[in-house]
């Protein structure tokens, strides 16, 4: 049975101090969004930011359903997956990343080690399977810096100086497939078929959570390791049925009970929390630092600022490998806000317990490209000799 509508406007909460940074455009976007009819509380998190019409960080709760406020990209989420290296020296395990660019495919690749993590495929949707995607996705290999909550990390089987792959991606065309029937027909407007909808949805976010598992297999025996199950896999675009209403989540994690990975950035920590979110904060929790630039600023002052190959380097001694110049500056650190403060909110306002931080060694976003024509790039000239990396 689907929720009954009830008045509007809904309430609006932001979960961040005020020395932090949220955007007044993302306010209004929050507050625009509980006059929509049946809204009941709007949640921003301290990674607030404006969106494409609808705020980005903020949990919405609705006695009616809105695919628009979920987006494109559903069943986008943050997974965490222990690996053992004997050795981690970030430019010779940089240079052995497949190019996540190029989809697995079950004909051509049938062989590949990677396919032991598939046991059904929804919707029989094999598309992109395996890919990463562009904007903020990315695959990070990092290490835990910092144990904060010892309890929590040895239940999750981590401790100090071991290494995890971080896979940030989502559904990749099949949601953006399952939103554009729905705004073809309905605009921004509410769903005709929730049920319809939902069955749809809940498909493509079974289909990011087997992306992203498929992603960490194909890095792992890249890398020369076995690939294994996630101890974190939670993703932040969705909307589930919760206490009788439609929880739209928007680049918010769910925070009841769950261990969520909130992501810095490729040149800063990120940390793994235990939230306890409850139903003032619409039981969500923040999924990284949250964008303080637009793309458009963050191209523009970058490149007066930094150089490529400055990019390439992070004051952390990381590596990041993209072959996209352009979204070397649109993701920059500088683009995004501080993660500590982001954290400090949470805990400020009772949301979620430090778990551990984590450094990165390598972050994933785009193949290199060799310059010449012998194919992806290697790390290797078309005679097999190191190159330098463009």
């Amino acid at each position: 049975m689907s929720p009954s509508p009830s008045p509007s406007p809904a309430t609006v909460t932001v979960f961040a101090s005020p020395t932090s940074w949220v955007e007044s455009e993302a306010v209004d976007q929050c507050r625009r969004v509980a006059n929509l009819d049946g809204m009941l509380h709007v949640a921003g998190m301290p990674d607030l930011h404006p969106g494409k019409g609808a705020p980005i960080g903020a949990a919405m709760a609705s006695t009616v359903l809105y695919p628009f406020l979920v987006g494109s990209d559903i069943g986008c989420g943050i997974a965490v997956f222990p690996v053992r290296l004997r050795r981690a020296v970030p430019q010779r395990l940089a240079d052995r990343f497949p190019d996540l660019d190029r989809g697995l495919d079950p004909r051509r690749d049938a062989g590949h080690p990677a396919w032991s993590v598939v046991t059904d495929v929804p919707r029989d949707h094999v598309e992109g399977l395996g890919t990463v995607g562009r904007g903020n996705h990315f695959v990070e290999l990092a290490r835990i810096e910092r144990v904060l909550a010892a309890e929590h990390t040895a239940r999750l089987g981590l401790a100090d100086g071991d290494l995890v792959l971080i896979v940030h991606s989502g559904s990749r065309g099949l949601g953006e497939r399952i939103l554009r029937s729905h705004t073809d027909r309905h605009g921004a407007g509410p769903a005709d078929d929730p049920v319809a909808y939902l069955a749809a949805h809940d498909a493509a976010v079974r289909w990011a959570s087997l992306n992203r598992r498929v992603i960490a297999a194909r890095v792992a025996v890249a890398l020369g390791t076995d690939p294994g199950d996630p101890v974190v896999d939670q993703c932040h675009n969705l909307v589930e049925v919760v206490g009788g209403a439609y929880l739209h989540r928007k680049g918010a994690a769910p925070g009841d009970d769950h261990d969520v990975l909130v992501a810095g950035t490729r040149g800063t920590r990120s940390y793994l929390v235990a939230a306890h979110a409850g139903p003032e904060a619409n039981h969500s929790v923040a999924h990284g630092a949250g964008r303080k630039m637009s793309r458009a600023d963050a191209l523009r002052r970058g490149r007066a600022k930094n150089t490529v190959e400055e990019l390439r380097r992070t004051p952390l001694g990381s590596l990041v490998v993209c072959g996209d110049r352009r979204l070397l500056f649109e993701e920059a650190p500088s683009a995004y806000k501080r993660i500590e403060q982001v954290i400090a909110d949470l805990v400020g306002h009772g949301l979620a317990t430090p778990v551990a931080t984590t450094v990165p060694l390598v972050t994933y976003k785009t193949p290199e490209r060799q310059r010449d024509h012998a194919g992806p790039a290697s790390g290797r000239d078309h005679r097999g000799r190191r190159r330098d990396r463009p």
